[in-house]
């Protein structure tokens, strides 16, 4: 076995006593800072609306007292769905501070992942943002018995409602407030009652090859986390961040949650998730923390910026960018930069950097990292490149959330950094990736036979198939279960050569295949926006994404990309290439099952639904006929009746 302790640092170090508790924190810090600093901001009907810590605390307190004058009790669940809003952090804390357990639902999910979730957590409140979500909790009251109330944060399109099921957020927090006037030492009586061991949290899991799966989540878990991930990327109480990723998903919890609540920074919400970027851009935050999609878009979008930009920006640009990449091949290798590095870099950052950094909002931004999934190696460069320090972090919902991550001047565009204290890894004789820390979590919630198996001797099992640098810096190759092994025997990574070809501006997502097979191919979805915008300057008419995707001119513009991918390819292993590849028809939704809800691919289900369109590029065929139908989010259905081409990629690069 490879085993590697992490190196201890003492930088902003804030030490976890086993009393401690996110509420506990909560009231730290109204105490401390009362109405002096903000603690939460929301964009509403275009103005930003601020909550101090003494609000939050209110908040929280109100509609805790009120939720027990429902009939809420220790160890009773909570589920919440609905977008990033202050009512969601308020119903988190609110029921951790009964000593009730909230759990997350995704926004988005359906009303069949809805209704998995409340049945499987036995969660007795529901916390609603709006009319959506509550039409979908209404339609399944059957399947949900042990729910007694659905609340409600959004009164809009409410008024018609009459169903005695249903409460107004603010109902509840009036509530509470009768209930303190009648019970005034209650709620910190509560508060002082719970402890560091104490259930704080159920974080259900993405589900890639299943049902999702209830991460059993303690208070000293969430907190030994943060206060160890802050003694290598330090967070300041001045410092603010933008909250706009699922608050079900671990990495969200970690940063607007756990990490705010321990150092105190503000933590602000979009007005909708349409106007994200442009928020982003208003607050200027010190911190971002995001998956690799969203890199990886907001690298599309700057390239697609560039193409729209008048001649002389674009030749600023395509001047600047080589620099940009001189200078982070430079740190990368911890070389010291020439003079005429520097010289050269301070004039591509003045020419092009600094207004494309603000642009993006990026302009106060200090730590910026990634997580959730492997980032590819163009894409982390391309950013280096601008001078945003961009850091790979690497952990599970199952051990609340990271376990690695880059240090500052230690950054390996090919690794997910090195362990953060209190953590150790170890690779194991199969190859898989093994932590322990203070905060792998308690086990799976109703599922002891999952939790054996993830779990043992204190080690939490990844899935994911990894190795050490020299340096101590740890690879993530890929899930175990996803290393395929070509029929000649020649291992190969299929997310790497995803990753590879997502760089693209062109393409949104790829699915490898290869598995048993001669050679390697690809499933690929174009981005509707861009190559939309690429075909109107080339006058390719078009009526439909299937439209689209199915053009000569399209398919040989993704080939060009696939190309230039192989070229890189072929130097590493000449067998990795993709030698054949499809466009599909329509894009992977999370909807039809073929992502989950934290967009990563699932791959078995892609192959049993799309084995025609894969056995046809294992053939010499040279097209598919496909006529399918395909069910949206609201019920409606639309049938697909199309031809998908099959193209080879011929010579050295295919």
């Amino acid at each position: 076995m490879i085993k590697k302790d992490t190196p201890q640092s003492n930088n902003n170090h804030i030490e976890i006593a086993a009393q401690d508790t996110l509420p506990r924190f909560l009231v730290r810090n109204a105490r401390k800072y009362q109405d002096t600093r903000v603690a939460l901001r929301e964009k509403e009907f275009g103005v930003w609306q601020s909550f101090t810590w003494k609000d939050y605390l209110d908040h929280v307190r109100w509609f805790c007292l009120g939720l027990l004058s429902l009939g809420l009790e220790a160890d009773d669940k909570i589920a919440i769905v609905g977008d990033n809003r202050p009512e969601w952090v308020f119903a988190e804390l609110a029921a951790q501070s009964a000593g009730a357990v909230p759990l997350g639902i995704y926004q988005d999910s359906t009303p069949k992942e809805v209704g998995y979730v409340i049945d499987h957590s036995d969660a007795k409140f529901v916390v609603a943002e709006d009319q959506e979500q509550v039409d979908k909790i209404l339609e399944l009251r059957e399947s949900i018995p042990k729910v007694l109330k659905v609340i409600y944060t959004d009164p809009k399109g409410m008024r018609n409602y009459d169903d005695p099921m249903l409460l107004d957020f603010r109902e509840v927090e009036d509530a509470g407030r009768d209930h303190e006037a009648k019970n005034p030492d209650l709620f910190m009586d509560m508060v002082r009652s719970i402890r560091g061991e104490d259930l704080a949290l159920i974080a259900y899991t993405s589900g890639t090859t299943g049902l999702p799966k209830g991460s059993l989540l303690t208070h000293t878990n969430l907190l030994k986390m943060a206060s160890n991930l802050i003694k290598v990327d330090p967070k300041f109480q001045e410092d603010e961040f933008v909250s706009f990723l699922p608050l079900p998903w671990i990495g969200e919890q970690m940063m607007s949650v756990a990490s705010a609540l321990l150092v105190g920074f503000t933590v602000n919400f979009p007005e909708e998730p349409e106007t994200v970027q442009e928020n982003i851009r208003e607050i200027g935050p010190n911190v971002m923390f995001s998956p690799p999609r969203i890199w990886e878009n907001l690298a599309a979008s700057v390239q697609v910026k560039i193409m729209d930009a008048s001649p002389l920006k674009r030749l600023a640009f395509n001047m600047s960018l080589p620099i940009g990449y001189d200078m982070a091949d430079c740190r990368f290798e911890k070389n010291k930069p020439s003079l005429g590095l520097k010289i050269r870099y301070f004039f591509a950052y003045i020419l092009a950097f600094r207004a494309l950094k603000d642009r993006l909002g990026f302009s106060r931004l200090r730590s910026a990292s990634t997580g959730g999934a492997a980032l590819g190696p163009d894409t982390f460069r391309f950013f280096h490149g601008l001078g945003v320090n961009l850091k790979q972090i690497y952990g599970q919902t199952e051990i609340s959330g990271i376990s690695c991550i880059h240090f500052d001047g230690d950054v390996n565009f090919d690794s997910v950094g090195k362990p953060i204290p209190e953590t150790e890894i170890k690779i194991s004789q199969e190859g898989e990736i093994l932590s322990r820390s203070p905060s792998v979590f308690l086990g799976y919630y109703k599922n002891d036979e999952e939790t054996r198996e993830t779990l043992k001797d204190g080690w939490l099992h990844s899935g994911d198939a990894g190795q050490f640098t020299d340096d101590g810096h740890l690879i993530v190759i890929d899930r175990v279960k996803d290393v395929m092994r070509m029929s000649d025997d020649t291992l190969f990574s299929p997310q790497f050569i995803e990753n590879k070809l997502k760089f693209s501006p062109y393409i949104k997502e790829a699915v490898v295949i290869g598995d048993q097979r001669d050679f390697i191919t690809a499933i690929i979805n174009i981005d509707m926006d861009i190559v939309g915008k690429w075909a109107e300057k080339n006058r390719i008419s078009y009526t439909t994404y299937t439209d689209l995707s199915a053009k000569k001119r399209v398919y040989g513009l993704i080939e060009g990309e696939a190309v230039k991918v192989n070229r890189d390819l072929v130097r590493i292993n000449k067998a990795s290439v993709v030698r054949k590849f499809v466009l599909l028809y329509k894009e992977l939704d999370a909807d039809d099952d073929e992502l989950t809800r934290t967009q990563k691919v699932r791959r078995g289900f892609i192959g049993e639904r799309y084995r025609e369109v894969i056995e046809a590029m294992y053939s010499d065929t040279l097209s598919v006929p496909v006529d399918t139908t395909i069910k949206f989010q609201d019920g409606r259905t639309t049938r697909i009746k199309t031809t998908v081409a099959v193209r080879t990629l011929s010579g050295e690069e295919g």
